[in-house]
């Protein structure tokens, strides 16, 4: 039986004869139905019309997207470090190619998702190199299709290499987590965020939602608590979820003045 993929999410689901009758993550407030209606693929279909691309986005950090654009758009990052690579997020296009390509590249020691827009087919992922998948225990009621290669972390922080760590920063999701790769950004260090901490079209400043698509924002309190789980992390970069949202240098920065102006509008708005 086909592990049918929800069209608007990517999520891949249980297998089972027909489709899901819904997608509880397309109804939850955080995403949403398309008007034309709840609609279904598989891996399968996929691979027939898409490919992913790749691009350097620095020393040993690789993104990798899917083209034509499926879903929400995202990309993963491959993190590549002497202890092993991980894959921060995830697609749900993997293709003998990709599989060719990350091998070739070392393969992966594990894979870590930022929140469950980005599940998609991460049991795919996880099965094909044989490494766990790490997601937070506050999401695990969000995972479509259950699999021993899922591993649920708890608290705060997680160590999964010698150099990248996660945190629970919450916000978007309960369980919304970013990865601190300490050798990142030249050993500068870097965030993986994901777009729990998303950077803006200006690559100057990072948005904070509960929904993005919704429009739902968060209350100040969360974005400043937020903020300050990040001020004793080593970083001077940012890399989100989609192309070309990244902050190269002065992330530190860029995070403290974006909290500070999403806090004054949200509490103090005036009249436009």
């Amino acid at each position: 039986m086909p592990h049918y993929i929800c069209t608007a999410c990517t999520m891949q689901f249980a297998e089972s004869e027909a489709p899901p009758p819904l997608c509880p993550i397309c109804e939850d407030e955080r995403q949403f139905v398309p008007a034309r209606g709840q609609g279904w693929t598989t891996l399968e279909a996929i691979r027939g019309g898409h490919s992913n691309a790749w691009r350097q986005l620095g020393p040993g950090l690789l993104a990798l997207q899917t083209v034509p654009a499926l879903g929400i758009g995202q990309r993963a990052l491959l993190v590549q470090s002497p202890a092993g690579n991980l894959l921060w997020d995830c697609i749900a296009l993997l293709d003998p190619a990709t599989e060719a390509i990350i091998q070739a590249l070392g393969g992966l020691a594990g894979i870590a998702i930022s929140h469950p827009h980005y599940y998609s087919t991460m049991v795919e992922w996880g099965r094909a190199f044989g490494v766990p998948v790490w997601l937070h225990a506050a999401d695990r009621a969000h995972a479509a299709r259950p699999d021993p290669c899922l591993r649920f972390w708890e608290g705060e922080t997680h160590s999964l290499l010698p150099e990248v760590t996660l945190h629970r920063l919450g916000g978007h999701f309960a369980g919304g987590t970013i990865a601190h790769w300490s050798a990142g950004a030249g050993g500068r260090g870097a965030l993986l965020s994901g777009d729990i901490l998303q950077v803006m079209p200006d690559r100057r400043h990072l948005g904070f939602m509960r929904s993005y698509p919704c429009l739902i924002p968060l209350p100040p309190a969360e974005v400043r608590r937020m903020a300050a789980a990040c001020e004793g992390l080593a970083f001077d970069a940012i890399y989100g979820a989609f192309h070309e949202r990244e902050i190269v240098t002065g992330a530190r920065a860029a995070l403290a003045r974006s909290a500070e102006r999403y806090c004054a509008w949200v509490a103090g708005m005036v009249e436009p």
